[in-house]
């Protein structure tokens, strides 16, 4: 698990100075001298001016406690700097963590922050940390987004050794693939850093402050592309050697020696994997092709995402099951072959003499007897069986007359058709990852062109476990109401999506599915879902849970993958 205010945070990365570029001695379009790549300059990629305006603006004065559109609690201050500070809060609406970006609205970067972040937010891909609000208010300006506390920071990673090949291989796979995605639709991070770069527990990796971080930085570049995928080289390198791969120590690594230049990997660390290596050195290295292959350099995520789906695939190393040990046999086991036998020279214990079992009952009075024992033995096994099958039936007569005693406050009646007023509605997310939590209220408006949405995601159609057990959404009756079905209207039709309805004790979005009664289930390729109950139940919460979403194409909001959307939802009685 990652510590709180690293691997959560989308905070200001102040390790390692410098943002990575595409060339050393590159003008940036404001016309300040970007960074080199060498670590000789430590002058950040952005105008005096701007900089010097930045450091004369004073972030606000807030402190823990203090409340955002009297909804975001901030609870602590991660970072200061460059007149802004992050943090780490509560959004009490919704009852989960965030972080927050807090700027003063006269601040010089206000404005692309402000847009870097609504940019952000349409993207919509689950590979990147999500932008949830981005708000001007009260001479504030401030940008809210996931939090994930139960991932792990790259840099973190890193400490503890070089990543194993498949893992490194799945980094870069997965990174140039997003990053690819992001400048697809125009937007560049401009400062991916091991500290940029979280690790699920379940091996996925998302990257945070896309857009964000270059614009609460002050930093462009004329070249984004290229910077990026330099980038997402040196990220590769280091997880390969466990080294910054220029001469300055950076995010907690060391750098190369001084005077030595650009060596591959495996020239830095034994036993480092070729491919990988000679990937690396196209993607940072990307003026020219590499000395032993030849190959073109990488100077886009998209070149760079292809050339890794073109390596042979790395599978990850075999699971090592250690062989149990001998089962211990004991003298009586053994018999005669636990004797021990003098081999080779040597002599065995000497083995103890097996006390013979007294005869059985030969006699005609100990016949009489125990046939009289096998007769009490039967009768009773006979009385037993039949004040067990009584019970049975009994129990089994007291269900049928009381119906389901866990969603009904009394006898089920008849379906009658009618619809039922849904009084509220929340999203579902028992693994504290939500979706769009407030779009749930576009599920029961009565205009179908709204919507909430899911994330778009890489596997299907049925959904990971390990990732992501389901999404849903939760609604409020208002009061105990008789249920015997329900529809749901679906935005995107395909193989396939399957739903399940359970009753749900509260309108908590965390509330664990063991602890809730399920009502049915269905499953569909088109575009509505009926789920229809074989006996009418009472429930006042009922949980509308999606564990498979059908394939479709990117639209405005989200990249193409296994997703759905929800337009309306009604339940009758």
């Amino acid at each position: 698990m990652a510590e709180r205010s690293t691997a959560a945070v989308d905070v200001a990365d102040t390790s390692g100075e410098e943002p990575l570029t595409a060339k050393a001695g590159q003008a940036t379009s404001d016309g300040a001298e970007a960074e080199k790549v060498s670590g000789k300059e430590q002058h950040a990629a952005r105008t005096d001016e701007k900089g010097a305006e930045a450091a004369d603006s004073k972030p606000p004065e807030l402190h823990s406690g203090h409340k955002l559109a009297r909804r975001y609690r901030l609870e602590e201050c991660v970072t200061r700097l460059d007149g802004f500070s992050s943090w780490r809060a509560v959004d009490e609406k919704l009852r989960r963590a965030v972080g927050v970006h807090i700027l003063p609205a006269d601040h010089p970067r206000a404005r692309p922050v402000l847009s870097a972040a609504r940019s952000s937010a349409l993207l919509g891909d689950p590979r990147f940390v999500h932008v949830l609000d981005a708000v001007e208010e009260n001479d504030l300006v401030y940008v809210v987004h996931e939090w994930l506390p139960d991932a792990t920071e790259l840099t973190t990673v890193l400490a503890s050794g070089p990543l194993e090949p498949h893992d490194a291989y799945q980094l870069v796979s997965q990174v140039s693939q997003a990053m690819a995605a992001a400048h697809r639709e125009g937007l560049a991070h401009l400062r991916l850093t091991p500290g940029s770069v979280l690790r699920t527990e379940s091996g996925q990796y998302r990257i945070r402050g896309l857009a964000v971080m270059a614009a609460l930085r002050g930093i462009t570049c004329e070249h984004p592309q290229r910077t990026d995928t330099e980038a997402i080289g040196a990220l590769l390198y280091a997880a390969l050697t466990q080294r910054w791969p220029y001469e300055n120590d950076a995010y907690g690594l060391t750098g190369l020696p001084k005077g030595v230049g650009l060596i591959a990997p495996d020239q830095v660390r034994a036993g480092v994997h070729r491919g990988l290596s000679e990937l690396a050195m196209r993607a940072v290295n990307n003026d020219g092709a590499t000395a032993s292959r030849q190959e073109q350099p990488c100077t886009t995520p998209e070149e760079l995402a292809k050339a890794v789906a073109a390596m042979p695939r790395i599978r990850p190393p075999e699971t090592a099951f250690s062989t149990p040990p001998p089962y211990p046999r004991n003298g009586h086991q053994q018999g005669s072959y636990g004797q021990s036998s003098a081999r080779n020279g040597q002599s065995g214990r000497p083995t103890q003499a097996i006390t013979t079992p007294p005869p059985p009952l030969q006699s005609r009075t100990g016949r009489a007897l125990k046939w009289s024992v096998s007769a009490l033995l039967i009768a009773a096994l006979g009385l037993g069986s039949w004040q067990l099958a009584d019970t049975l039936l009994k129990r089994e007569g007291d269900q049928e007359g009381s119906g389901n005693s866990q969603t009904s406050g009394g006898p089920a009646k008849k379906p009658t058709g009618k619809p039922i007023k849904i009084v509220d509605a929340s999203e579902y997310y028992p693994d504290g990852k939500p979706q769009h939590p407030e779009q749930a209220k576009n599920t029961y408006d009565g205009n179908p062109s709204t919507y909430w949405r899911t994330m778009s995601y890489l596997e299907g159609p049925d959904l990971n476990p390990a990732f992501k057990q389901g999404v849903g959404l939760v609604y409020d009756l208002g009061s105990k109401q008789q249920i015997s079905s329900a529809s749901i209207g679906l935005h995107y039709g395909g193989a396939h999506t399957t739903v399940t309805l359970y009753a749900a004790n509260s309108l908590s979005p965390s509330e664990p599915l063991s602890s809730m009664h399920k009502l049915g289930t269905a499953q569909t390729s088109g575009t509505t879902a009926k789920v229809g109950l074989k006996t009418p139940a009472m429930a006042r919460y009922v949980v509308v849970w999606f564990t498979a979403l059908p394939n479709s194409p990117a639209d405005q909001f989200s990249e193409a993958g296994y997703k759905q959307g929800v337009t309306e939802v009604s339940f009758t009685s």
